[in-house]
């Protein structure tokens, strides 16, 4: 395999710059070991290599739908990051502003076959003190995390280490000119990526941050997480919660649903239910 030997961090857009692509998302992603057979990791004798992370999954889903996107992360100079980003670019995502860290490593990640709902699925990730645990908001661009019409971002990047979660709140603290991107916020809460029963407090703080938030709630996957919040009447009152105690100037909380639509809660109320289905075109997962 070969790997560029300059590590230095690449040229991005320029601060104030109009966006150049639509969406930029910002996340770790992993190399993740895929099981040739089914059963326990303990008897899984091969894997295969794929990768996995749930925003470049975006970005990716969104290149291929026609979006210029950018994923924008840090990587270890190794041999797992050169096959992320390689991998990432050939779905015609911008890999440009990815840094290369030449002190930690890449994120790994092993996981059984079969469904992922089932108490017998297991996931054991090698991650803690990666490249991507060690980003914060005085090493990573924030101009070039900015430089799209859209900052996607996810819960699961507050919870890697207290730099990621202070690079987050930098990023969707509210903006002080109109060139800030819109923000998307996916909650994803990943209740073992978090020390203590810390998690939703955290998610809920960022998912109020402002106007120019809009957060995505997946019920289903959420709810399994015993996350922030929970389907059916509950769940709608819990996600006008998050947009209570600040004036109600906090942006709108989405509740995507499949086949079934979903809800939005914004200033003007809720809207939703039937009749604008999503069709499951990508279905994409960390795995945790």
């Amino acid at each position: 395999m070969t790997r560029s030997s300059n590590v230095s961090d690449p040229p991005v857009p320029a601060a104030g710059a109009a966006p150049d692509v639509d969406v930029v998302c910002l996340g770790e992603s992993m190399v993740t070991f895929l099981p040739t057979v089914p059963g326990p990791l303990a008897d899984v004798p091969a894997f295969e290599r794929a990768i996995g992370g749930a925003e470049s999954n975006v970005a990716c889903a969104l290149a291929r739908a026609g979006h210029p996107t950018r994923w924008i992360s840090a990587v270890g100079a190794d041999g797992f990051g050169d096959h992320l980003v390689r991998e990432i670019a050939g779905h015609g995502v911008d890999t440009s502003a990815v840094r290369r860290d030449p002190t930690r490593p890449t994120g790994i990640y092993f996981r059984t076959a079969g469904d992922r709902a089932t108490a017998a699925h297991e996931v054991a990730y090698y991650r803690a003190g990666s490249a991507a645990s060690a980003m914060a908001a005085d090493t990573m661009d924030l101009a070039a995390l900015r430089s799209g019409r859209v900052l996607h971002l996810s819960g699961i990047t507050a919870a890697l280490s207290a730099d990621c979660l202070g690079l987050l709140r930098a990023l969707m603290a509210r903006p002080d000119d109109r060139a800030r991107p819109l923000v998307s916020f996916d909650v994803n809460h990943r209740p073992h990526l978090w020390s203590g029963a810390r998690g939703p407090e955290v998610l809920l703080d960022l998912a109020r941050a402002g106007p120019q938030v809009r957060t995505v709630v997946d019920v289903e996957r959420d709810q399994r997480a015993g996350a922030v919040v929970r389907a059916g009447h509950e769940g709608a009152q819990q996600a006008q919660a998050v947009r209570g105690e600040r004036g109600g100037d906090a942006g709108e909380v989405q509740h995507p649903a499949g086949a079934e639509g979903g809800q939005v809660h914004g200033v003007r109320g809720h809207r939703g239910g039937g009749g604008a289905g999503t069709v499951v075109g990508d279905l994409v997962g960390g795995g945790g």
